[in-house]
């Protein structure tokens, strides 16, 4: 059967997906979606002058929590459009609830209940997505009535009626991009807000790519530095690919089993386990925190926050340091979080299955940590490696926001999960030919 289904997606052609007429509605489905995602972030936000805020990001060469959150949003943040606030607020309130369902035993419980229990935290996932839009939105408006630029005032017209305003323009738009995304994934291909975010990250690198040439035309970085720098992309998204696709695959064998006059069971599978677990939460995470007290600074923060900002400003050696240490720390963290050694041996005991060589209960629980830290230790050093390099050459050598490794491990991630929808798709396509096909002959004969 695995032979088969190998064959069957080696065969996958441009000629299937012209056949697949389901698929290509998914597909059109998507690219709607996310055209309409692109026209909204154009639209602007009412009574706001979106020249400062521009002005602001740009002498600030595009970094900071401002900046990182202007590429997420696809520049919507930096033209103060309906969707500034992307739906970060979203992703944050999800992280969040899942965190939580780890600690707090009625969220733990919701999570084993199966259909129910995931209905009742994606409303409690909303419910915490207004709140921290509206937080966030909230800080917008009073940040961009203090905001003055070369330009004037960024607000037009401060005051409530402004806050008010701008609150239900952005938590609007937030949940607009919550409803499109979930519309996506029950529509369309792929994880509908990790696609929303992808499509941001695109959006901006022809700009990124045009500015690192201008560069180059200027004077500013050699060509055979940008030449060397391209190749260095293209090995760090092989590289990435490499690692995302690595499993180790751990062998479960079922025993046999009697019924009546037959015998069932005896099969031997295996559990892949990935050597990055974490995806991309931990680089994340890091960048964040360690965002704040930089941004804080620059809005005009002194003495000590000052001091601290210049240490935790990108490329210096306390910044690699600590973006480091807690990459590795959010890694195991959130490790710990999505993957449970002992339930996962408890319901391999509980269906007959075992690691041969290894007792059943606490025994199997312990191997899988013993093999969950080993591989969370290499997926670690490989975001550590895949994260500080980027760092380094945008801080050294000014290259765009854009390249930073957080960016590419989202776009590399989210294509590859892509393609294996729609091969998934393609192949039941096939499947489904293939079962129409044996019972035309059946009838036949």
């Amino acid at each position: 059967m695995a032979s088969a289904a190998e064959q069957l997606a080696a065969n996958l052609s441009l000629g299937t997906l012209s056949k697949a007429t389901e698929l290509k509605k998914r597909i059109w489905f998507t690219l709607g979606a996310l055209l309409v995602y692109r026209l909204g972030t154009y639209i602007p936000l009412p009574g706001v002058d979106a020249s400062v805020l521009g002005e602001m990001l740009q002498s600030r060469g595009g970094g900071g929590i401002l900046g990182m959150f202007d590429m997420f949003s696809g520049g919507a943040l930096g033209r103060m459009t309906v969707f500034a606030l992307n739906i970060m607020p979203y992703i944050s309130a999800s992280i969040i609830i899942q965190l939580m369902s780890a600690a707090i035993p009625s969220l733990e419980t919701l999570k084993k209940e199966g259909e129910s229990g995931r209905k009742k935290l994606n409303q409690y996932t909303r419910y915490l997505t207004v709140l921290i839009a509206m937080f966030q939105s909230y800080g917008i408006a009073v940040g961009l009535e203090s905001m003055h630029g070369s330009f004037g005032a960024a607000v037009i017209d401060p005051g409530s009626f402004f806050r008010l305003s701008c609150v239900v323009t952005l938590v609007g738009g937030t949940m607009f991009l919550m409803w499109l995304g979930e519309q996506i994934t029950a529509r369309g291909i792929g994880n509908g807000t990790s696609l929303i975010i992808f499509s941001g990250i695109v959006a901006n690198v022809p700009h990124a790519l045009a500015s690192l040439l201008e560069l180059g035309r200027t004077g500013a970085l050699s060509p055979v530095f940008i030449l060397g720098f391209l190749v260095i992309a293209v090995a760090v998204v092989a590289f990435i690919v490499f690692v995302e696709r690595a499993q180790r695959r751990i062998v479960i064998q079922y025993p046999k089993r009697q019924v009546g006059q037959r015998q069932f069971g005896g099969d031997s599978t295996h559990m892949p386990m990935k050597i990055n677990t974490s995806g991309v939460i931990p680089p994340i995470f890091a960048s964040s925190i360690l965002l704040i007290p930089a941004t804080i600074s620059g809005f005009g923060g002194g003495g000590i926050m000052a001091t601290i900002g210049n240490a935790l400003s990108h490329g210096q050696p306390l910044y690699l340091a600590v973006y480091a240490a807690m990459i590795i720390f959010f890694s195991y963290f959130y490790t710990a979080v999505v993957f449970n050694p002992q339930e996962t041996a408890d319901n391999l005991k509980k269906y007959g299955g075992f690691i041969p060589g290894i007792r059943p209960g606490s025994n199997t629980a312990d191997y899988f940590d013993y093999v969950l830290t080993r591989l969370t230790t290499i997926g670690a050093i490989y975001l550590c490696i895949v994260c500080l390099l980027p760092e380094v050459l945008i801080s050294n050598y000014g290259v765009p926001f854009y390249f930073g490794g957080t960016s590419i491990m989202i776009v590399v991630s989210v294509t590859m999960d892509t393609v294996t929808q729609v091969q998934s798709h393609l192949l039941a396509h096939q499947y489904e030919g293939l079962i129409k096909k044996a019972k035309v002959k059946g009838r036949g004969r």
